[in-house]
């Protein structure tokens, strides 16, 4: 049993901090002596923070992006293209789009993919209201922008099925090669999906 070298609040913070993705106990442990020694200018406004989060954060009703509002700042953003759905699996996927500035597109979380081991089906997802919004007259493309698994690939393959009486294009993202990337680091798969999916140069 590891000793405890500070108090319970202390050890509370460090236990708290230690489910975060990407934190293990060590790292916990260096991020809340951290705070603790910066106390007035992080841990004092990271509270804050946290509890406005807790009040005021919501999921959108039309895209499931999360935010302070309710449709979300994307979804009410003028220059947004309402002919383009991007299908994403999470909110962090919808986010890494954005940072890359890759569509003016709208979007669509459907909060996993689906996967049978883990007791994921169709109900779980927002799959109905993907349907209901492609046939939308307005919407002409479905971009379905999810990971490269089998997970991520059988989801596509169930919505592609679903979309076909909504009159829309499916498309989904290129994979192979990423830019910078050398041949002889890559793995078999994605140098297959490469070859399969090139393009006029």
């Amino acid at each position: 049993m590891a000793i405890a070298v500070a108090g319970p609040e202390i050890e509370r913070l460090i236990q708290l901090l230690a489910r975060l993705p990407g934190l293990g106990p060590r790292s916990a442990r260096r991020a809340a002596l951290h705070l603790i020694k910066k106390r007035e200018a992080l841990m004092a406004p990271l509270s804050a923070a946290l509890q406005v989060a807790i009040e005021k954060i919501q999921v959108c009703k039309v895209c499931g992006n999360i935010d302070t509002q309710d449709p979300c700042t994307v979804c009410t953003d003028p220059r947004r293209d309402p002919s383009i759905i991007v299908v994403v699996a999470d909110v962090a996927d919808l986010w890494a789009l954005e940072r890359a500035s890759a569509t003016n597109g709208q979007y669509h979380v459907l909060g996993a993919t689906l996967s049978p081991l883990d007791g994921v089906g169709p109900q779980d997802l927002t799959i109905d209201a993907l349907v209901a919004r492609a046939h939308d007259p307005k919407v002409t493309e479905i971009i379905l922008a999810l990971n490269a698994t089998v997970d991520g690939q059988t989801t596509a393959h169930y919505i592609t099925d679903l979309l076909q009486e909504a009159g829309v294009k499916v498309t989904r993202l290129a994979h192979g090669v990423p830019v910078g990337g050398e041949l002889d680091y890559l793995d078999e798969g994605t140098l297959s999906a490469a070859m399969r999916q090139r393009t006029l140069f």
